[in-house]
C-alpha cells in the first residue's frame, strides 16, 4: 500500500462530440439494438471520429490536453508548479513522438519528465503509483492523465455479420475519452488523500482476457485479429477479482466497511458493472459509475470516476476505487478520503 503522502488536488474529464446511443450505433454497424441493450447494457458512448465517414474529429492528444487543462484549472496550480507528467494509454496517436510529450507541449510545459505508460484499464492506478514514487523522491506536484481512442480499430465499413464474436463485442463496448488528475505531496484546497494504493500483476500462466494488436501495414493480414475479447472469461473472473481487491484494499488501509461512504466499481460495461456491484454486496455504499454513459474508455475510466467523485465527496468521507484489467489480469485500487484544507498545515 502507500505511506508516501499523495493528494489529488484537481480533476478533469474530456469526452468528444455528442453521445452516440444504441440506436445510432446499431444502424451504423448493422448490430441489433436489442442485442446491445441485453448483452452490454451501455446506453451511449462518445467517439473521436465521425460515424458516417470515419473522419477523425479529435486526437488522443486533444482529449488528454483538454482533460488535463480542466484538472489544472481546478487545482489552483499553475503549469510552472508541475514537476512531471505521466500519461497512460493503450492507443497513442503515434508511436513517436509520444502522446505524453505532445500533451506537455499543448499545456505549455517544458523542462520536466514526461512519461508514457502502455496500459489498459489499470493504467490510471499504474500512473498514480509512479507519481507516488516521484513525489517520494522530492517532487512537489505533477499531472496524471489517462485516455484512449478507437478510430484505428472500429471500422464502420465492415459488416457485423463478418466479425467473430470476440471481435464484434468491442464494437459495442468501447468509447473515446480522457481523464486527468493533478497530484501533490501536500494538500491544496479541497484535496482527496490517497490512503491506499494497490497495483499487482496476477496473470502468471493465464491466457489474456483481451488482446489489442498493433501491427504496421506491412505485417497486417486478414487472418490476424486486431481485437480479441474473451468475454466469457471476463464474466467468470472479474466479479470475484473485484471482491478480492475491495477487501484487501479495505484491510490494508486499516478501515472497516462501516468507514466507507462510496464505492467506485470496475467499469467494463453497464451490465458487467452492475453484476460486479451486486457481487460486492455493499448496497449501503453510494456507487460512482460512468461506463453506461461513456462506454469503456479504457485508461480514462478510473480518472473519470475520480472526477465525478470529487464533486460529491464531503469532508471526512471515504471511498474505495476497484480496478481490474483483464488484458493480462491486473488488480488495482485506491483508498480515498476527502481531507479538510487544514491537513498537513504547520
Amino acid at each position: 500500500m502507500t505511506e508516501t503522502a499523495l493528494y489529488v488536488v484537481g480533476t478533469g474529464t474530456a469526452l468528444p462530440g455528442d453521445p452516440v446511443d444504441n440506436t445510432t450505433l446499431g444502424k451504423v454497424f448493422g448490430i441489433s439494438e436489442e442485442w446491445i441493450d441485453l448483452f452490454v447494457g451501455t446506453r451511449s458512448r462518445h467517439f473521436c471520429w465521425d460515424l458516417g465517414t470515419g473522419t477523425l474529429t479529435h486526437s488522443l492528444a486533444d482529449l488528454c490536453a483538454e482533460a488535463a487543462g480542466r484538472a489544472l484549472a481546478g487545482s489552483g496550480l499553475a503549469p510552472a508548479d508541475l514537476d512531471f507528467l505521466i500519461l497512460a494509454t493503450a492507443t497513442p496517436d503515434t508511436l513517436l513522438p509520444t502522446t505524453a510529450t505532445v500533451v506537455a507541449d499543448r499545456l505549455g510545459l517544458s523542462h520536466l519528465p514526461a512519461f508514457q505508460l502502455q496500459a489498459g484499464c489499470s493504467g490510471a492506478v499504474q500512473a498514480l503509483d509512479v507519481a507516488r514514487a516521484l513525489l517520494a523522491g522530492g517532487h512537489r506536484a505533477g499531472l496524471v492523465v489517462g485516455g484512449d481512442v478507437t478510430d484505428r480499430f472500429l471500422d464502420p465499413g465492415r459488416e457485423a455479420v463478418s466479425l467473430p464474436t470476440e471481435e464484434l463485442v468491442n464494437y459495442v463496448l468501447f468509447g473515446d475519452g480522457a481523464g486527468a488528475a493533478v497530484v501533490a505531496s501536500e494538500p491544496v484546497g479541497e484535496a482527496i488523500a490517497v490512503r491506499g494504493l494497490l497495483h499487482r500483476f496476477t496473470g502468471r500462466g493465464r491466457a489474456p482476457g483481451q488482446i489489442v494488436d498493433w501491427q504496421g501495414v506491412a505485417r497486417h493480414t486478414a487472418a490476424r485479429q486486431m481485437l480479441f475479447e474473451d468475454y466469457k472469461a471476463i464474466e467468470e473472473s472479474v466479479p470475484a477479482m473485484a471482491s478480492e481487491i475491495f477487501w484487501e484494499l479495505l484491510t490494508a488501509s486499516g478501515w472497516c466497511r462501516e468507514d466507507l461512504d462510496y464505492v467506485l466499481p470496475p467499469q467494463l460495461s453497464g451490465r458487467m458493472t452492475a453484476r460486479i456491484t451486486e457481487h460486492l454486496d455493499v448496497p449501503e455504499l453510494r456507487e460512482v459509475s460512468c461506463v453506461a454513459d461513456t462506454g469503456n474508455t479504457g485508461n480514462a475510466l478510473p480518472l473519470i470516476q475520480l472526477d465525478r467523485l470529487a464533486g460529491e465527496l464531503g469532508d471526512g468521507e471515504r471511498a474505495l476505487a476497484v480496478v481490474v484489467e483483464s488484458s493480462k489480469w491486473i488488480k488495482g485500487g485506491l483508498a480515498l478520503e476527502r481531507v479538510p484544507e487544514t491537513e498537513g498545515a504547520g
